[in-house]
This record gives C-alpha cells, sequence and structure tokens, in this order.
C-alpha cells in the first residue's frame, strides 16, 4: 500500500479543520474534512480514510454517536478513530475507547502530539491489513490441498468430547477442530462450508491452519473469528461462504463463551437439569469484509455437556422432510433421554435417534458433545 495516508477530520469548528489540515498536508499526509457526524460517515464510507481525527461537541449528532455508527457499519467498522476534543476528564476518554476509538487527544492539542499518534495508527492499520494479506496468500495455497487431520478425542484428552462425523462425500465439507487456548481452557469449533462438493472440502483443509494462527492466549473467541472472516473474505468466491461456531470452554473459571457466526444454535446440557439452545447472533463468515458477532457468555459446572453440530444433523431436503426447528425440537428431546449415558455412548445415541446414519449421503454432518 504505497499511497499517501488518508485522514478525515470531522470537527464543526472551521478554525480546528484549518489548523489540522495544514499540519497533516505539510507532513505529506492527504486529507479530507467534514462538519457534521452525517457527512463524515458518508466520506468514510466512500473514501474510506486511513484514520478518522473526531471531534465530540458537534450539533445534531456528537462525535460520541458518530463513532457508534461508524462501528456499524461493515465498510467503516476497521477505520481507526482518534477523538480530538476539548473534553479530557477520564470519563468521557473512557466512553470513547469503549465505543471503539483507538485513541484519544485533548484541545489544545499538540502538533507534535497529533502526527505521532496518526503516523502509529496508520502504520497499525496498515501492518494488520498486511497481516490479512499475507495469511490469505498462505490460505490460498492451502486450498489445493486435501482437507487436514481431524482432531480425535485421544489426541486431547484434556478436553473430554466426543465426535460423531459423517461426511456426504469422501472429503466433507463441514469441519471441526478442538485445540487448547491456554491453561484449562479448550476451544470447540464447528464450520458449515457452504456446497457440497469437493471445491467445498478443498476449503475445509485450510481452516484448522487459520484457525491455530489466530487462537490462543492473545485472541478472544470474537477476535479468532473476525480475523478469520477478513482472511476468507479475499479468498472465497462463487457465492462461497461458511457458518461457524467458536466454544471456549474454561473449566479452572467454570465459564464459557460461545461466538456464533450464522449457525444453528448450540444446547448446553446442564448436570441433571434440561437441555437448553444457546442463541448467540452473529454474520456468516466469508462473504463481508467486516460481520457482527456477539458472544455469549454463561457459567458451567462439572458434568454439564456441550452440543454442537451442523444442520446435516437436524435438516431433512427428501422424505420424510424435517425443518431446522422440527430437528431442533428432536434433538434437545433425544439429549434429556440419554442425558446419563457416558460420553461417546450419548453422542451416537443423538446421532442415531436423529437418523444421521440412514440419511449421511445426503449432507456432511458433524456433532461434537463436550463434558466440563
Amino acid at each position: 500500500m504505497s499511497r499517501e495516508p488518508l485522514v478525515l477530520v470531522v470537527d464543526d469548528e472551521p478554525l480546528n479543520v484549518l489548523v489540522l489540515q495544514g499540519l497533516l498536508k505539510a507532513e505529506g499526509f492527504l486529507v479530507i474534512a467534514a462538519n457534521n457526524g452525517e457527512t463524515a460517515r458518508e466520506l468514510a464510507v466512500a473514501r474510506q480514510p486511513d484514520v478518522i481525527l473526531l471531534d465530540i461537541m458537534m450539533p445534531e449528532e456528537s462525535g460520541f454517536q458518530t463513532c457508534g455508527l461508524l462501528k456499524l457499519h461493515p465498510a467503516t467498522l476497521d477505520i481507526p478513530i482518534i477523538f480530538v476534543s476539548a473534553l479530557t476528564d477520564v470519563e468521557n476518554k473512557v466512553k470513547g475507547l469503549e465505543l471503539g476509538a483507538v485513541d484519544y487527544i485533548g484541545k489544545p492539542f499538540e502538533k507534535a502530539e497529533v502526527l505521532a499518534r496518526v503516523r502509529l495508527h496508520v502504520k497499525l492499520a496498515r501492518a494488520r491489513k498486511a497481516l490479512v494479506a499475507e495469511q490469505a496468500a498462505k490460505l490460498q495455497e492451502l486450498a489445493d490441498a486435501q482437507r487436514a487431520m481431524l482432531v480425535r478425542p485421544e489426541d486431547v484428552p484434556q478436553a473430554r468430547f466426543a465426535v460423531c462425523y459423517l461426511p456426504a462425500l469422501e472429503a466433507g465439507g463441514d469441519f471441526y477442530d478442538v485445540l487448547p487456548v491456554k491453561e484449562g481452557t479448550c476451544c470447540y469449533f464447528v464450520a458449515d462450508i457452504c456446497g457440497h462438493d469437493l471445491g467445498s472440502s478443498f476449503v475445509t483443509s485450510s481452516l484448522k491452519a487459520l484457525l491455530h494462527q489466530n487462537s490462543g492466549p492473545l485472541f478472544s473467541p470474537e477476535e479468532t473469528l473476525k480475523t478469520m472472516n477478513s482472511v476468507l473474505a479475499t479468498v472465497l468466491f462463487g457465492g462461497r461462504f461458511l457458518t461457524a461456531q467458536s466454544l471456549h470452554v474454561d473449566r479452572l473459571r467454570n465459564r464459557a463463551v460461545l461466538v456464533n457466526a450464522g449457525h444453528p444454535a448450540p444446547v448446553h446440557l446442564p448436570r441433571g437439569g434440561a437441555p437448553v439452545l444457546l442463541e448467540a447472533q452473529g454474520d456468516i463468515l466469508g462473504v463481508f469484509a467486516s460481520v457482527f458477532l456477539e458472544p455469549l457468555q454463561c457459567a458451567v459446572a462439572p458434568g454439564d455437556r456441550f452440543l454442537l453440530y451442523t444442520d446435516g444433523l437436524l435438516e431433512r431436503f427428501r422424505p420424510p422432510r424435517r425443518t431446522l426447528a422440527a430437528g431442533q425440537a428432536a434433538l434437545l428431546e433425544s439429549l434429556a433421554r440419554h442425558a446419563a449415558a457416558p460420553l461417546e455412548e450419548c453422542a451416537w445415541a443423538v446421532a442415531r435417534d436423529l437418523g444421521v446414519p440412514q440419511h449421511a449421503a445426503e449432507d456432511d454432518t458433524v456433532l461434537l458433545l463436550v463434558e466440563v
């Protein structure tokens, strides 16, 4: 990326805009300006600046409101925002950062500080884009290989899981993985690539590497899926996309975090309780440059179970047909009936109840049962 950095300055005071424009242009930056939030948002979508300098106290739409709306728009979600404001108390600084801004400069500002912070955040943003591009290139190279070897329960004994994996083709388009991310915490990942041909199965060979590259103590479950989406959006074509879900179970702190990207809701089966669907909102992966994901947290206890699956477990398109809703009802009933069975026995009993072995050729199926 060799073009001069583009900065969007947003302030309703013309003098502030002129000062910032002069300062930045003298240092080789391109500058565009807006005197209100609505115009700023339109310019941000159209011009894609490297960074936005945003005032807070503006008429009609405050800088806080503008920032919130920019972070909700897929085209502007990842643009770094630096607040430049006379409101320098801690409360307003924290509010700005919580809304998604990357930095905060107080007025009256020092020219050297403005330049240093703008340069820093342009470098960071460009480095992230370069990293995404590099990972996308590596993923493209891997896409010609067969799908990665799937993990077995004995490979990660501390993860305590059982799995039923039945591909419709010799190499399936559904994918799962299980990996430790830090002491006492394991990640359980399930994905369904759109399409049921060998082209979809080739994508699965790359997901494992991509998941492992972006998992660990430095990444939250939400950050992992968002980074994976950034890469996938550059390499998936022809209408391909995937739904996915990532469940992190922290056995030391007795909590679980679910991030769901357009995937059927998993099930939480508390020990001695009734199974419930865990509804978490999120966009599909591989279509949009940026996605919305809403993590869902819940308390867990030893003996609790979670069931992650792909829609091949539930839906039937050939007679006798079955909708997703009807399949979920049957799933909850089956889980309640086999709750006391050992982990692997329970998993296969649920698969049989849902008719998986008889319908395996109709759709890929993953059933991943986890015990806390």
